[in-house]
């Protein structure tokens, strides 16, 4: 683990994620990238008035003085950290950032939606979740004691669900947490017996060359299951592979993983597929 990524607003949900961060850094020994991403109109940085161009200049200098007493924090002693303010609110943005800095992945504190807010808007936890290339950690509340020992990783277990795996994998033997796989069986056109949930399950571990253990759980709907085995087993945090789903697609069907991310209350990871 080389670079992180926290994007902040400066609320106290953003220093949960920035503590967490540097946790990380200190014991991989890795750089922090803390973002900004002002909400600038495109008129605004284009203008050639004067106004707009004082307006434009005053918010960038409130964000870096934001930026220096946000940073001010003990725990980031000895910490590389380098404050990058972007104009826009495009969370695109941030696959160039991540590709730039190769970094490996993104912490954002986030304290969830729901009702018509989730639906009609989307939290920015949401749109990172479904844009990010690279795993999102998604943290709640403040965990000074930081320390993740046993992580579910939920999954279908088809075979686009391999990388994530791999990567969930790779994410567990970095933090030295142990990684407990959970297949969700629920009723409808998507219910398997046990036979053939085993008969899956045993494909997608001969493809990726394992002989771990995967529990059959049930429960009314695959979010429901997730975070109800999760707590069964005392999880510390959630993996999940997620779509990214964009536009009506996501309207209409949703990700498991953003709503996951939204609403479970402990940490989540994410892999896009």
């Amino acid at each position: 683990m080389k670079s992180i990524i926290v994007p902040v607003d400066f609320s106290e949900q953003s220093e949960y994620a920035l503590k967490i961060a540097a946790s990380l850094a200190k014991e991989h020994k890795a750089e922090i990238l803390v973002l900004h991403m002002l909400e600038l109109s495109t008129a605004m940085i284009s203008s050639a008035e004067g106004v707009q161009v004082d307006q434009a200049v005053f918010f960038m200098k409130l964000a870096e003085k934001q930026f220096e007493t946000f940073l001010d924090k003990p725990y980031l002693k000895d910490v590389e950290v380098t404050p990058i303010i972007k104009h826009y609110k495009v969370f695109n943005e941030v696959n160039e950032i991540a590709e730039k800095h190769n970094a490996d992945m993104i912490i954002m504190g986030s304290h969830g939606t729901d009702g018509l807010k989730e639906i009609f808007i989307g939290s920015n936890t949401e749109k990172m979740v479904r844009h990010s290339n690279i795993p999102v950690l998604v943290i709640k509340e403040d965990m000074p004691n930081f320390k993740i020992k046993n992580i579910v990783f939920a999954s279908n277990f088809d075979q686009e669900n391999l990388m994530a795996y791999e990567k969930a994998s790779a994410f567990a033997n970095a933090l030295s947490a142990k990684l407990e796989l959970v297949y969700i069986n629920v009723p409808g056109d998507n219910f398997l017996s046990t036979a053939d949930a085993y008969k899956k399950i045993t494909k997608f571990l001969d493809w990726a060359g394992l002989g771990q253990a995967v529990e059959i759980y049930n429960d009314y709907t695959v979010e429901k299951g997730i975070l109800n085995y999760s707590d069964m087993v005392n999880a510390d945090l959630i993996a999940i592979p997620t779509h990214g789903r964009k536009g009506l697609s996501h309207f209409f069907m949703g990700s498991i993983g953003e709503d996951i991310a939204n609403h479970s209350k402990i940490p989540v990871v994410t892999f896009k597929i």
